[in-house]
Formats: structure tokens, sequence, C-alpha cells
């Protein structure tokens, strides 16, 4: 027997971390290599500097009441495999990811509008939020 009040809708959050590896140059094209330099120091290295990253997405909404889910845990890790994994671990940001190749971008942004095209699905439970947090741990 559910605890809810009858008729009282419940909500809950579900979050999933994934962990990966990247490499990238932080370098303006528009910009002299002198000025790239001494905007980004040791990060214009022109072979690249490697960051270890936990990006966290989290899914608020109402429980369906007959799955008792807010969203089928399955999908969400299909999700963020498809948005971030595949596209990224392991690899160069500027040279193997197109949406890098000629900008300095912000990656919380980009893996947030990837992750939100992936859920314009009409699988996707209507009435969920979603939540992209993405940090960089050692820097190598």
């Amino acid at each position: 027997m559910s605890s809810a009040a009858p008729g009282r809708r419940r909500w809950a959050r579900v979050s999933r971390l994934v962990s990966f590896s990247a490499a990238h140059r932080l370098h303006c094209k528009s910009l002299s290599n002198e000025e790239n330099l001494k905007l980004f120091g040791k990060c214009n290295n022109p072979n690249g500097h490697g960051h270890n990253y936990k990006v966290v997405v989290t899914v608020h909404g109402e429980i369906d009441p007959v799955t008792g889910m807010v969203m089928n845990l399955t999908d969400l890790k299909e999700y963020m495999e498809e948005a971030i994994m595949k596209p990224l671990d392991h690899k160069n940001l500027d040279l193997d990811v197109p949406y890098f190749a000629d900008v300095v971008s912000c990656l919380t942004v980009t893996l947030y509008e990837e992750i939100r095209r992936l859920w314009c699905d009409p699988g996707v439970q209507s009435g969920t939020s979603h939540l992209l947090r993405a940090q960089d741990f050692d820097s190598t």
C-alpha cells in the first residue's frame, strides 16, 4: 500500500554519475600564438593537456504511479552513454569532437544541450526537469 495520500502527487530526484577522460587545447584562432599563450598559459600547449571529468545528470519529476519511476534508469544510462561517453571518453576534444573543433566552448553547456536533444523523445515522461553538472578532477 502506498504511503502517499490519495490524489497526492509524489515527486523524486534520480541522479547518475559518469566519469571520462579527455584532452584538449585552449586556443583561439583569432589570436596570435603569443596572445594565446598569455591568455591560456600551459593550457595552450600545442599537444594539449588532459582532464578527468565527472558528470552528474539529475532528473526531477513526478513518480509514475504504474512504474514507480521518475525515469527509466536504463534510458538515462543510454542517454548518457550516447551524449557523453561515446563522443568524449579518451578523445582529443579539439580533434575528435566536431562541436569543439573551432571554438573554446563550455563543456557543461554543450553536454546539457546534447542531453536535452536526446530527451526530446516522446518516450520521456513529461513534467521532468534535468540538471547537469560537469566537474574537472585531476587535471593531467
